[in-house]
């Protein structure tokens, strides 16, 4: 009587490697969404570190800092960096969801990508950060492989987001969701992860935004005059 073969788990294998009906086991570090719903849905069980994450937003200001706050408030040990943010941070918007202005950095949106990217590529290669968020409306994919490939080098939560059109273009980000509005939260498709398809969008709820109702009388965060003037001092160049 012959025994059967044991076949081996393809994680065991390589941590590249996965099941189609399964989710991966991330080969990197993760931190957890906030959302057991959506970490249920994500290789790891989070957000991972290291990583190129891309965000197709229906618009700016959908709900991405209300989905990201749990992990930005765990990020924030190490400051946090808004490259090229859509609208001006309000700090006391920003405290009221938990996140504390004092480390929070601010670089400014110059209109020019290249300094944009170049200044993502310096803090994701320094590891002092504990997360970067980038918001670009086209991104060339040499760029998006030079920014993924600078991720890891380190452990920074990294999320760019892009306009919902990218979601037709290829990407190496091994994480890529599109974030569309719905009432009382956001509904999250998954265009692409390491594991099975999902067609169905997850439907998220979120807390009310407080941003509208502080913009008006906030202040905002201090501005650096531009990236190449506050990273010196941010990553001790």
């Amino acid at each position: 009587m012959h025994s059967s073969p044991l076949i081996a788990a393809p994680e065991s294998l390589h941590p590249a490697l996965w099941r189609a009906s399964q989710l991966a086991q991330s080969a990197v570090r993760c931190l957890d969404t906030g959302y057991a719903a959506l970490s249920a849905q994500l290789p790891g069980g989070g957000w991972p570190l290291g990583s190129l994450t891309e965000l197709m937003l229906q618009q700016p200001g959908i709900g991405e800092i209300r989905l990201l706050r749990p992990a930005l408030q765990q990020a924030a040990r190490r400051p946090v960096v808004l490259l090229a943010p859509p609208q001006i941070p309000q700090g006391l918007a920003l405290a009221a969801l938990g996140l504390p202005p004092g480390q929070m950095v601010w670089i400014r949106n110059t209109g020019n990508s290249g300094d944009a990217l170049w200044a993502a590529e310096q803090v994701l290669r320094s590891g002092c950060c504990g997360a970067l968020l980038l918001w670009q409306q086209q991104i060339r994919n040499e760029n998006l492989r030079r920014l993924h490939l600078a991720a890891q080098s380190g452990d920074t939560l990294f999320c760019l987001m892009r306009p919902l059109a990218a979601a037709q273009d290829a990407s190496p980000a091994p994480l890529r969701l599109s974030l569309r509005t719905a009432p009382g939260g956001l509904a999250i498709s998954f265009i692409k992860r390491r594991g099975p398809q999902r067609d169905a969008p997850l439907f998220l709820p979120l807390p009310p935004s407080l941003l509208q109702r502080h913009a008006s009388v906030d202040r905002p965060l201090p501005v650096p005059a531009t990236a190449r003037s506050v990273l010196p001092h941010l990553v001790g160049g």
